[in-house]
């Protein structure tokens, strides 16, 4: 429909003749004429995005629609625009709706805007706009940017500008924080929001991100981060470097301190435990080394490292064992003295076993070769008297005997013994 000239100026008084016949009626409820009524929907838009405005009437009989401002000003009349607003436009019209839309929303459009339907009695249906401001940026301070471990930190986030205000949550790795928050609102409605969290660092902080997040319905996925830095004194270790099995006389030792701290160790130093250290120990840097070991050097050494934060230490018990007679059984522990001396006695016992076993067998062979060699060399003295007594029998001198032992005699009686 094209209006122009007086035309329009007529429809213009008329509309606001009859916006003013309402006024008096203020946020009154919806009016309901049997077989129409009047409905729309409240609106919440972000700051300088789009909102529309839906008034729709059921069964319409052809009643004329309008939409007013807050300040009751007409918007549309039907399809026709009197305010001179552009961000206003018309999405549709029909006997049934009249849609509006608003671009570009700012805070000042924010209120009560008004569905009109002209029927006997009219009808009238509210549609709130409602306008979100989203926070800028959190930011994250902290009251120091290094802290000592077993000490407290402080830090605090802030979300400027919003509306309605923001909410913010406190996460530290995977561990949800409970902070202290405050809202202050400034002069153009908009809410400025601290939080404060407090705790007690560690060492295994060290790095832990802490995150601040904001929860507000105009903003996703708002937030800051901030890494912990703990500084924290040594960690220390000693390791065998060798031997890799007991440590025995005769054999060398080889130690090495590893320490880790934050800062990093300035110091590291070897000490015996209520002794002094071998005089020919050798000391470099973090390592120890004791030649040529025997049963004096037993006792604690300890690896004393420290930083800034404090210091810590490890210690290493030695303990010299004899030199092995037979191959020793291995082991993985040198400070286990218990499991060794076990496991030593009972090879011991298998040796003593053995050699037990090899000296009976000895023994017993000795002896039946004296048993043999015996009955050998009794068997060959019987002989020699027996022929000799058989030369003298008939012999009339001993010359005479000897010759007839040799076997000179021919005597006819000859005399035979056995040995049985």
């Amino acid at each position: 429909m094209a209006i122009t000239g007086s035309g329009s100026l007529a429809i213009s008084l008329s509309v606001f003749v009859i916006s003013a016949a309402f006024l008096h009626k203020g946020a009154a409820e919806i009016v309901t004429v049997e077989g129409q009524n009047l409905g729309t929907d409240n609106v919440s838009v972000v700051e300088g995005e789009m909102a529309t405005i839906s008034c729709r009437v059921k069964n319409n009989d052809d009643s004329v629609i309008q939409l007013l401002n807050p300040n009751r000003q007409t918007i549309y009349f039907k399809d026709v625009r009197p305010l001179k607003d552009s961000r206003f436009q018309l999405v549709n019209f029909s006997d049934n709706e009249l849609r509006v839309s608003l671009s570009n929303v700012s805070l000042s459009d924010e209120g009560r805007y008004v569905c009109q339907l002209y029927t006997d009695p009219p009808q009238e249906a509210y549609a709130d706009i409602t306008v979100l401001v989203p926070p800028g940026s959190p930011i994250i301070e902290t009251r120091e940017d290094v802290v000592s471990e077993g000490n407290e930190t402080e830090l605090t986030c802030t979300a400027m500008g919003s509306k309605p205000a923001a909410s913010i949550r406190w996460m530290k790795g995977e561990e949800e924080l409970t902070g202290e928050t405050t809202i202050e609102e400034t002069y153009d409605r908009m809410f400025t929001v601290t939080s404060r969290v407090r705790f007690s660092v560690t060492k295994e902080d060290d790095g832990v991100p802490v995150d601040c997040i904001i929860d507000h319905p105009a903003a996703k996925d708002l937030w800051a981060q901030r890494n912990l830095e703990v500084l924290y004194k040594p960690e220390v270790k000693i390791v065998v470097t060798y031997p890799e099995g007991l440590t025995r006389e005769g054999d060398n030792l080889d130690l090495t301190c590893i320490a880790e701290g934050k800062p990093h160790p300035h110091q590291i130093n070897w000490l015996r435990v209520d002794e002094d250290v071998p005089p020919h120990a050798v000391v470099t840097g973090s390592d120890l080394y004791i030649e040529n070991l025997n049963k004096s050097y037993n006792g604690t050494y300890r690896c004393v490292a420290s930083n800034a934060v404090g210091e810590a230490y490890d210690d290493y018990v030695l303990f010299v064992y004899d030199a092995p007679t037979t191959s020793p059984t291995p082991t993985t522990n040198p400070v286990n003295t218990q499991d060794s001396r076990a496991g030593e006695g009972a090879q011991q016992k298998i040796d003593h076993a053995v050699i037990g076993g090899v000296v009976a067998v000895v023994m017993f062979a000795i002896l039946c070769a004296l048993i043999i060699l015996g009955r050998y060399f009794a068997r060959h003295k019987g002989t020699y008297f027996t022929h000799e007594a058989k030369g003298a029998d008939d012999a009339a001198d001993a010359d005479t005997a000897i010759i007839n032992a040799e076997g000179g005699h021919n005597n006819t009686d000859e005399k035979k013994e056995y040995y049985i």
